[in-house]
């Protein structure tokens, strides 16, 4: 069974099936050159949506033990550096001299920073290699995955916890009934539980399609998680909106007991969200219409620039980009190689059209015409760091909202 019968979030029946885009590999099962010969397994990503409170669902295939050894760190990216002092911030004012737990805490970029500002701090996270980066940064990592069953070991080893964040982790979260359970009992009675996800809303009018893979199970409406807490006695107090990853939320959630009135922002946006269309049907069926479009735009921009003779490579190996490239069947036909910042996947190729990874180095010497973004969300950082590129003639395709050549 690859699709849901029912939403994991409010749990409702029958989700709908929108936009199915063949077998893809997991998104960040990057391969080494030795293996490129290998066929690797699939699953088929068919996207669903609950029409009760707007959760975009794919089912959960990642295979055992996948986030043991991961590859994406969010500290390649500059802008995340200032994106998380600045929540460092809001933590170690919510938390004062208690506890902050990053749930999802990946090399510690997060609780570096909230260290920094003299929180007191814990990270959970199932990768062994990016723990011993955290480490590194002077971050007490606990490695393992995140379960109800866990959170009673957790609480006895470390106490109750002030503030619990998840960032861009909530989304890979298989069984959200059980991850929220072990939330409501290590958080404090007067504990806030701050999530940081990529808005649904943004996805759809944005045709984002591409941050639909297996591994992000889940792309959240606000209204999806105000009715997930509702089944714990937590409470969406308040929410801000976010400009990174395509348009992000961060939502504050309390236990009920200790919840202050919503923020007017929680209602403005649960507002926005019904007038979107996202309890609709149609809404769904025009996005997937929308993205096939994408698809065919992309690749016959791609194909007649390689007719006239230009030279063609990708600006980044994000797993958002192996999705676009799987849906599309964009190969090393049409790429020449990928190049992207993070040391850990140089070296290797794309998962599905195994598209070999280099460092940006090779820009200078290589000089390709154009850079197709695959790595859109972070553009104005890019453009920033390419100016050497677009100086002598580069031009950037950043594929969404709309495939488009930026001189």
């Amino acid at each position: 069974m690859t699709r849901l019968t029912r939403c994991r979030a409010c749990l409702a029946a029958d989700p709908l099936t929108f936009l199915c885009m063949g077998d893809h590999p997991p998104a960040n099962s990057f391969v080494r050159s030795e293996d490129v010969p290998e066929s690797q397994p699939t699953y088929p990503l068919d996207s669903q949506v609950c029409l009760t409170c707007g959760l975009i669902q794919v089912s959960d295939q990642v295979p055992e033990g996948f986030f043991e050894h991961y590859l994406y760190v969010p500290s390649s990216a500059t802008s995340m550096h200032d994106h998380f002092a600045g929540l460092a911030d809001v933590l170690k004012k919510a938390a004062g001299s208690g506890l902050i737990v990053d749930i999802g805490c990946n090399d510690g970029l997060l609780l570096s920073a909230c260290n920094k500002v003299g929180g007191n701090t814990l990270g959970v996270d199932p990768a062994a290699n990016l723990a011993e980066i955290a480490r590194a940064r002077g971050v007490n990592v606990d490695v393992g995955y995140f379960t109800h069953h866990g959170s009673a070991r957790l609480v006895k080893e470390y106490g109750s916890a002030k503030a619990i964040v998840t960032t861009n982790t909530f989304n890979h979260i298989g069984d959200l009934h059980d991850f929220m359970a072990g939330v409501k009992d290590w958080l404090a009675e007067d504990g806030v539980f701050v999530v940081e996800v990529p808005w649904a809303k943004n996805l759809l009018e944005n045709n984002e399609f591409d941050t639909i893979y297996h591994e992000h199970v889940s792309e959240f409406s606000l209204l999806s998680l105000v009715k997930l807490s509702g089944h714990f006695d937590l409470e969406v107090v308040d929410v801000h909106r976010l400009g990174v990853h395509g348009g992000s939320m961060r939502v504050f959630l309390k236990h009920a007991a200790a919840a202050t009135r919503p923020s007017a922002t929680v209602g403005e946006m649960l507002a926005e969200e019904l007038d979107t269309g996202m309890l609709e049907a149609e809404t769904y069926l025009a996005f997937a219409e929308r993205v096939r479009k994408i698809g065919v735009d992309l690749n016959a921009m791609l194909d007649q620039l390689k007719k006239d003779g230009i030279t063609i490579a990708g600006y980044g190996a994000p797993a958002k980009g192996n999705t676009l490239l799987n849906f599309f069947g964009i190969g090393p036909d049409r790429l020449d190689y990928l190049v992207d910042r993070n040391a850990l996947k140089q070296g290797l190729y794309s998962p599905g059209m195994k598209i070999p990874i280099r460092s940006p180095e090779v820009l200078t010497e290589d000089a390709p015409d154009v850079l197709l973004v695959l790595a859109w969300n972070f553009f104005d950082e890019i453009r920033a760091q390419q100016t050497d590129f677009a100086a002598r003639g580069g031009r950037f395709l950043v594929p969404l909202p709309y495939p488009t050549l930026v001189n």
